[in-house]
């Protein structure tokens, strides 16, 4: 027998015994994926609830629109079933405008211990600052504020409707966020008391004087800015810092959703919004989900401007970010 056909013996010998033995092995069952039962998100719902904000004119603070919007999204969430509770407070503006603000908040499933918390602000800005044009304009704020308490009103009218999540979910919109100082500008006045910045007046009040005394929740999710066409969520820096996780947890979320064109998996550095004095004052680790625009930076070209406006409301955007959210909250345990 040559040498050669001594080794192609001993190779398919050698070959037959590991079958053999892997045949003999135990096999090992895949880890069986939860199924959970999530109610579709209906982005056609959600555009409506936009829209529907932007008719009521601009959302400042002291105005006719603003006070009717209050009315509707209170009159909303007590209609989809919600324990709901207001907190009205007055304060100073960066120039010096006396305003009364309105946070609002909806919870379902009050007894659950285990609570997620969803927010968004509702307020629109005073002025279009960054228009090109008129600086002193009012804007619908169709994007920024409006889109984002969209797509939780369509939430709420989700948990309305059917089945909850077995957490419990607090909602709550923040007022006053969007009444900073203008571009370039500062205030000669001394920061009212209780307060340590001219923005996020609502989250600012809402961090130090909770709704429920010894409030907490396992996390948060802020949106700002989340229904344009063609946006892109990077991930913030704040974010990261203080809940790392729960990045972690919706962007793999919406990866799983095939939502990577929307949630892009880039770090990027952080911002001052609702989110940050949640997280630092209020120690609930908290998220922001805000649109990030490459070559311009966060909000987009059309932030505190007049372009902010319906024509650049997406639903598809709208339908990324709330089917992740319903996920995020649904697979929750």
């Amino acid at each position: 027998m040559s040498l050669k056909k001594i080794i192609y013996l001993t190779l398919v010998s050698l070959f037959i015994l590991d079958a053999c033995n892997l045949k003999k092995k135990p096999e090992q069952a895949e880890e069986p994926v939860r199924s959970v039962n999530v109610p579709p998100f209906n982005a056609d719902s959600a555009y409506l609830f936009v829209e529907r904000q932007v008719k009521f004119g601009p959302r400042v603070p002291n105005t006719k629109a603003h006070d009717l919007a209050a009315d509707y999204f209170i009159s909303e969430f007590k209609k989809h079933g919600a324990t709901v509770i207001t907190q009205d407070f007055g304060t100073t503006t960066w120039d010096n405008h006396k305003v009364q603000l309105k946070n609002i908040i909806a919870s379902y499933n009050p007894t659950a211990q285990k609570r997620i918390l969803l927010a968004s602000h509702w307020d629109t800005r005073p002025y279009a600052d960054k228009d090109k044009k008129k600086k002193n304009a009012p804007f619908e704020g169709a994007n920024d504020g409006a889109s984002g308490v969209g797509i939780l009103l369509e939430i709420s009218r989700l948990f309305g409707q059917g089945k909850l999540p077995s957490v419990g979910v607090d909602i709550i919109l923040f007022d006053g966020e969007d009444w900073g100082t203008k571009e370039n500008e500062k205030s000669s006045l001394a920061m009212p008391e209780g307060y340590e910045d001219w923005w996020c007046l609502g989250s600012q009040y809402w961090a130090k004087h909770k709704h429920q005394k010894n409030y907490s929740a396992y996390f948060g999710i802020l949106l700002d800015m989340v229904g344009s066409k063609h946006a892109q969520f990077l991930r913030e820096g704040v974010s990261l810092e203080y809940a790392p996780t729960v990045v972690e947890k919706v962007w793999n979320t919406a990866s799983r959703l095939g939502y990577t064109d929307y949630f892009v998996k880039t770090n990027v550095g952080g911002i001052t919004d609702d989110h940050a004095f949640v997280n630092e004052i209020g120690k609930i680790p908290m998220i922001d989900i805000v649109h990030y625009q490459t070559g311009v930076g966060f909000f987009g070209d059309y932030h505190h401007s007049r372009k902010d406006n319906m024509s650049i409301i997406s639903k598809e955007t709208l339908g990324a970010v709330g089917t992740t959210l319903m996920n995020v909250v649904y697979y929750e345990e």
